[in-house]
């Protein structure tokens, strides 16, 4: 009975001390010829409607081949959206914007390596594909709008309504409202959307990622929402994205 006792108890210091000098390496910005088990990154994009920020964790199934899954938040701005400057006091505002977008994502996919670097002054190229479930945030904008005061003739009151353009136009709007107007009225639509990309990797430690990624996003809203007074409601969203992603990876 003492054989197997004492061959546990040697594997189990040998990994220790394997583990204490892939550590040291690693502290010391050295390579190590072992395999990361897990990695996790947080990121921030800008896209061509707007920004967001991303968190992903990775499980690493071969040298080559992750799987991950993502969470992201970003707004979703319209191409079509003009600033007008008030000129009696109020905040500016975007003219014939009915809703306010924010775009909820969270899916699954895999990451590949395209091209590993021999060392780390080079440059790693992946490629990730993922996809999942969209969650649309629709905020009413509301504006700050003039009625003349019936008890003072010639003065004005002003009163924070949802858009409507049908009777809201730039002779009687002050301004935009406070962002928090509109709260109590948000919609949700559940959507699907997909991602390709291709990341590189740059950071010089071997445990502490440092990358550029771009690729385009392609979201899918079945129920639509319809963001500009002016403009069809839209039931495909295309963006093009850039994001700067960190993390770690550990064993």
């Amino acid at each position: 009975m003492r054989y197997p006792f004492f061959i546990l108890l040697f594997f189990f210091f040998s990994t220790c001390a394997l583990s204490q000098s892939s550590q040291q390496a690693i502290d010391a910005g050295q390579d190590v010829n072992v395999m990361f088990r897990n990695e996790a990154t947080g990121g921030i994009f800008a896209h061509s409607r707007g920004f967001g920020a991303n968190f992903r964790r990775f499980w690493h199934k071969t040298g080559k081949l992750k799987t991950l899954i993502e969470i992201e938040a970003t707004n979703m701005k319209s191409p079509k959206e003009t600033t007008i400057k008030s000129y009696e006091g109020g905040k500016s505002y975007k003219y014939g914007k009915l809703y306010g977008l924010l775009f909820v994502r969270a899916g699954f996919g895999i990451q590949r390596s395209l091209y590993e670097r021999a060392e780390r002054k080079s440059i790693e190229v992946r490629m990730i594909y993922n996809v999942g479930a969209l969650l649309c945030f629709a905020k009413p904008i509301y504006l700050q709008i003039a009625y003349p005061d019936p008890n003072n003739p010639g003065s004005y009151i002003t009163k924070d309504e949802a858009y409507d353009p049908t009777i809201h136009n730039q002779n009687n709007i002050i301004g935009g409202a406070s962002f928090f107007e509109g709260l109590q009225s948000l919609k949700l639509r559940a959507g699907l959307y997909s991602k390709l990309g291709f990341s590189f990797e740059f950071g010089r430690r071997v445990n502490l990622i440092k990358c550029i990624e771009t690729g385009v996003i392609l979201d899918f809203l079945p129920d639509t929402i319809q963001e500009m007074a002016y403009n069809k409601a839209e039931m495909f969203y295309v963006t093009p994205y850039v994001a700067f992603i960190f993390g770690k990876r550990w064993f």
